[in-house]
């Protein structure tokens, strides 16, 4: 390797280095001034003493200073220690390893549907531009986007759960059956309204976008001249077209990282998919520090990777981009 892409692969490790400092120290303030008391959510509704709070306290090292616990935290960080889940009861990198398997596979679904389809009806509205299937792609692409991932969600929750029948109401896996047992056909039949809701949700950025940059392709002077030379529209799309809305929806598509997991845990929670949204949402509303503090890291990364994949991919697709094999 070169010395340049040395370089590069230092300033990403600099870059994430910085970027999950800042958003530790940013997540624990937040926890800081929540108002939520981790004591109270911790023992719910059970009645118990005075010493038996601190105890409880003690033991989880809630007592100790702010800045004494965060820097604790950030020591057993280094020595691969995420702490133990106060829900869960099991150590964080195994909760978050756990449910982050599910959210993987719903993500994963949602953002190839999502960015097939949006691509799919970018370019129809771009060669239909001024026809009604434009004007029908950009209302329903509004629509969408206006809409929030969980409304969208409870929805397609009333109507096909709860009038029509014929999707399951939520959860992984049929009632009264472990997730280890379930076969694949009902986790394939549990995931698909929360998989829906999901792609819905990121569809209308990747179709608008991709219809402006493809218009902007219908008219330019090659693809003029290439009418004026008898070429069909759908043959200078697929010659010409798709090659230049490659780099902008590859920016558009791992760049919806961020956002699809901000809608993963507002759908998990809508359907009780027990994914890492499902997990980030609980561990907020009942207190569990160490858990939400190593999701907020997780998540920072996971979205940083997503983002330097596309860095990577801007490279391979467009050559002009690489500066002596450097990315940035």
């Amino acid at each position: 390797m070169s010395k340049t892409a040395w370089k590069g692969i230092g300033a990403n490790l600099l870059k994430i280095l910085l970027l999950l400092f800042a958003v530790s120290l940013i997540t624990f303030i937040l926890v800081e001034l929540s108002p939520i008391d981790a004591v109270s959510s911790y023992i719910g509704e059970s009645d118990v003493s005075d010493a038996q709070r601190a105890r409880i306290a003690e033991y989880w090292g809630l007592n100790d200073p702010p800045a004494t616990r965060y820097v604790k935290w950030i020591t057993n960080i280094l020595h691969g220690d995420m702490g133990t889940s106060m829900i869960y009861r099991q150590p964080v990198i195994k909760v978050i390893g756990e449910r982050f398997q599910l959210s993987l596979i719903l993500m994963t679904i949602s953002w190839i549907v999502s960015g097939l389809f949006g691509l799919l009806l970018g370019v129809v509205a771009a060669v239909k531009q001024g026809r009604p299937a434009d004007k029908v792609i950009k209302v329903y692409c509004l629509l969408l986007e206006s809409s929030p991932a969980f409304w969208i969600g409870i929805v397609l929750l009333l109507f096909f759960a709860v009038y029509l029948d014929l999707l399951p109401m939520g959860l992984a896996a049929p009632i009264g059956t472990p997730l280890s047992e379930a076969t694949m056909g009902q986790r394939i039949y549990h995931l698909i309204l929360p998989a829906l809701a999901l792609s819905l949700t990121g569809i209308s950025k990747i179709a608008l976008q991709t219809r402006e940059k493809m218009i902007q392709v219908l008219e330019s002077d090659y693809a003029l001249f290439a009418r004026t030379r008898g070429e069909r529209v759908w043959t200078i799309v697929r010659r010409h077209g798709l090659r230049n809305i490659l780099l902008p929806f590859i920016t558009l598509q791992f760049g919806s990282i961020s956002e699809l997991f901000g809608g993963s845990v507002l759908a998990e929670s809508v359907f009780t998919y027990p994914g890492l949204g499902e997990a980030t949402v609980q561990s907020g509303l009942k207190g569990d520090i160490p858990l939400f503090l190593g999701i907020a890291l997780f998540s920072a990364l996971f979205v940083f990777c997503g983002n330097l994949i596309a860095n990577i991919l801007y490279a391979v697709v467009d050559p002009r981009i690489r500066e002596g094999g450097r990315i940035e």
